[in-house]
């Protein structure tokens, strides 16, 4: 039965409603099962404020998209602004998101290092935001700093956690505390089952000196985490499955964990002969701990969730996140395929491409959309007043297009296969202490290699503040002072990758402004002058870029 339904379900979403710029047709709702706490209980979580509900104050997160339903005016908008990117020839941006892939992601698309591979419909860049960005609001440095300090989260939890009280929103609610923070080991002191993860921010757009800070939590399902150590066993045996270094065999890897007693759950982790407390985790073991799930090579199992903010910048907080989230994001593995049926995906995709067919997605702004891999993704954007509110059906689109069919992702995911090892990878995001760590194979650290290859600090080569700490007056990279923050250097990540205080106030600034105008369908990226290096309109399918790399990869190396 299970059999059946998971193959009408790849039917569904291979042969849903095209993409129309009209809206002829919109998409309909997939009922998603919420394996979370009751209604009430999520509201309970929320405190006092729970009881104010959302009509009273005129707040409802999903107006938009109930307005807007089924209307897509840019129906590529799964093509981000950077891809639009003018090389001259020597800047290459794309070799972090397109590679050889990793297994059972097979997708190799290198060639799209050198070539616009795009639709008659995305040769025209629909990002206006580029080019005619909204003017910031005229808020001194105080006033801004007190916004991006306000709390917009809990407001969003309340709110969601009343309307599906009473029927009318299926989507994801918010279910963790973050004002009730995170024990020692990360785990969230609400008991939502949520655990924070520390991980190296992916080269490029999320680096904070390019405009946000983010961080992400990861949960597993109930079945894997009856107790503390089974729980923590799991996500030891994940860290093994996803991020541990891609070349070696399953049977040869070797992951260092946080310390894992053994005893309790009645497994030889480190293979040493014996059962005592496992620091690494050496070969992958047949299922996960209590469980009859089979372990997969860089694939989550059924039921993982993961929650991804993305916030504005304090200058003045130590990690330099504000508490204001610009975003935040959700995915629920609802559908874990086998290997057959990822590369089925990944091949209907291709071909529909190269036969110029418009993308089409499952879902809706209410649930969020289904991607081919299995995974519900849905998001949340600040409205014209700064509450978080669901994102249109056009503007999940741009999710989708960057957790699903791009060769560097490790099942459709950036962060997991990027945290850092064992217990110091257990806690909320930050930078401070990092090293710029290579990728796998590299010689030199990633951030390094990135300047290299790109000549600047973000791929439209607008960042002028990385430009003039990094790079000579011949536009060489400044190596020594870049290796300052490799591993045994006086430097860590947190100064190589954040943006001075009058930049990060200037990024604020700059998207508020976004925020204001509520132009999101033509562009979420903070801009402060409208970059040069873009093209508007693609002419020439080529990059013009002579030199291709085959070696990105998200795994870096730790030891």
């Amino acid at each position: 039965m299970r059999w059946i339904v998971g193959t009408l379900f790849l039917l569904a979403c291979t042969r849903g409603p095209e993409a129309s710029p009209d809206g002829a047709e919109p998409p309909r709702d997939v009922e998603v099962a919420d394996p979370r706490p009751t209604v009430e209980a999520r509201v309970d979580r929320f405190g006092p404020n729970a009881s104010v509900a959302p009509t009273d104050a005129g707040y409802d997160p999903t107006f938009d998209a109930r307005r807007t339903r089924g209307r897509v005016t840019n129906p590529e908008a799964a093509v981000p602004p950077l891809c639009y990117t003018a090389t001259g020839g020597a800047s290459n941006p794309c070799w972090v998101c397109h590679t050889v892939g990793q297994s059972p992601n097979d997708l190799e698309d290198v060639e799209l290092q050198q070539a616009y591979a795009f639709s008659d419909f995305a040769r025209d860049n629909h990002w206006d935001n580029l080019f005619e960005p909204p003017a910031p609001p005229p808020l001194d440095d105080a006033a801004l700093l007190a916004y991006v300090r306000e709390d917009n989260y809990r407001a969003l939890g309340v709110a969601l956690a009343e309307l599906a009280s009473r029927g009318e929103y299926p989507g994801y609610v918010p279910d963790l505390d973050l004002d009730a923070g995170f024990d020692d080991e990360g785990f969230a002191r609400d008991g939502s089952g949520w655990r924070a993860l520390r991980y190296q921010p992916f080269a490029g757009t999320f680096w904070p000196t390019n405009g946000s800070t983010d961080d992400v939590f990861v949960r597993l399902p109930e079945t894997f985490r009856r107790d503390r150590a089974t729980y923590r066993a799991n996500l030891a045996i994940l860290e093994a499955a996803i991020a541990s270094d891609p070349r070696l065999r399953d049977a040869d890897v070797e992951r260092d964990v946080e310390p894992i007693d053994e005893r309790a759950i009645e497994l030889d982790l480190d293979r040493d002969g014996t059962l005592g407390v496992a620091t690494s985790v050496r070969g992958l073991p047949s299922h996960y701990v209590g469980t009859d799930h089979p372990v997969r090579r860089r694939v989550f199992p059924e039921g993982t969730e993961l929650l991804h903010s993305v916030r504005y910048l304090d200058p003045d907080a130590p990690s330099g996140m504000a508490r204001r989230m610009k975003e935040l994001r959700y995915m629920r593995k609802i559908e874990e395929y086998d290997d057959w049926r990822i590369h089925a995906a990944y091949a209907e995709e291709l071909d529909e491409k190269e036969r110029g067919k418009l993308p089409r997605y499952e879902g809706s702004a209410m649930v969020g959309l289904i991607s081919f891999l299995g995974w519900q993704l849905q998001g949340f954007l600040e409205d014209a007043e700064g509450r978080l509110r669901a994102q249109t059906d056009e503007e999940h689109r741009v999710c989708v297009g960057c957790h699903q069919g791009i060769g560097v992702l490790v099942d459709g995911t950036f962060s997991f296969a990027r945290k850092v090892p064992g217990a110091e990878g257990w806690r909320p995001q930050d930078l401070r202490g990092l090293s710029d760590r290579p990728q796998v194979g590299h010689a030199e650290g990633e951030v390094l290699t990135y300047l290299r290859r790109v000549r600047a600090g973000d791929e439209l080569r607008a960042n002028g503040e990385m430009i003039e700490r990094f790079f000579d007056a011949q536009g060489r990279v400044r190596a020594d002072e870049v290796r300052r923050a490799a591993p045994g250097g006086d430097r860590d990540l947190a100064w190589l990758l954040m943006p001075s205080r009058q930049r990060a106030l200037a990024l604020d600034r700059a998207y508020l402004g976004l925020v204001r105008a509520q132009r999101f369908h033509l562009g979420r990226d903070a801009v402060l002058a409208p970059p040069t290096n873009v093209h508007r309109r693609i002419e020439n399918e080529a990059t013009e870029l002579e030199q291709v790399h085959f070696d990105g990869r998200l795994h870096l190396e730790w030891r």
